[in-house]
């Protein structure tokens, strides 16, 4: 589970993000990196028993995801993310791509999954699936339980003009206009400090898996 020190750790980050502060309280950083990494190698774990296609093997270091931030092309000068992110690929150990995803920050923590904003060759492969196969897709997206978790599918970052090789009038145009495949679920801090907090993200995740199976089906 989440310790509540980690929580704190990042509450406190957000009001003093500048290296100073972050120097003198090292240590609290890297006892908070430690227990999201010992809490990712559960969550591996657990995601291995329902989804074989996450490599049982992943190096839980590499899936936390760096604190620093990139500053150079950014109005945005603070040295630090106010939160953990945990990347764990649905297959091989490259981070990114189809993948299941961890955001801890405090009031603002959730469990992701899908494809962001896929490279150019991926998203041709998929729109190409969709249209092919979109049958599949909208049986998992359109189901009650999966509406309630992650609300509605279509309601993301969409295109404003139709894709290159389809129509307007193509019965899945929101679908193939969408730039990113993606579902997340809020989680409360109460939810990730509790002894159970595992087996809730990784029974999150198996909700998504089948959007990941489809998804990692159409780049294959």
């Amino acid at each position: 589970m989440i310790q509540p020190q980690t929580l704190e750790f990042l509450k406190e980050l957000e009001d003093n993000n500048n290296r100073e502060w972050f120097q003198a309280n090292k240590e609290r950083y890297e006892s908070a990196r430690e227990n999201l990494i010992e809490f990712t190698v559960g969550i591996i774990t657990g995601l291995h028993k329902i989804d074989p296609g996450v490599n049982g093997d992943l190096d839980a270091k590499k899936c936390v995801m760096r604190i620093y931030r990139d500053i150079r092309f950014s109005k945005n000068k603070t040295p630090y993310k106010n939160n953990f992110g945990v990347s764990i690929p649905a297959s091989g150990l490259k981070l990114g791509g189809v993948e299941y995803y961890l955001h801890v920050q405090p009031g603002k923590s959730f469990i992701a999954g899908g494809y962001w904003m896929p490279e150019a060759e991926h998203l041709k492969a998929i729109r190409q699936e969709i249209d092919y196969n979109a049958a599949d897709l909208k049986k998992t997206i359109d189901d009650k339980e999966f509406i309630k978790l992650f609300g509605e599918f279509r309601k993301q970052d969409q295109l404003k003009t139709v894709p290159r090789d389809y129509t307007a009038d193509n019965e899945n145009i929101d679908l193939l206009k969408l730039k990113s495949f993606i579902v997340s679920h809020q989680v409360t801090d109460k939810e990730l400090m509790n002894a159970k907090s595992t087996d809730l993200i990784v029974n999150t995740c198996s909700k998504i898996l089948p959007l990941n199976v489809f998804l990692k089906n159409a780049i294959a």
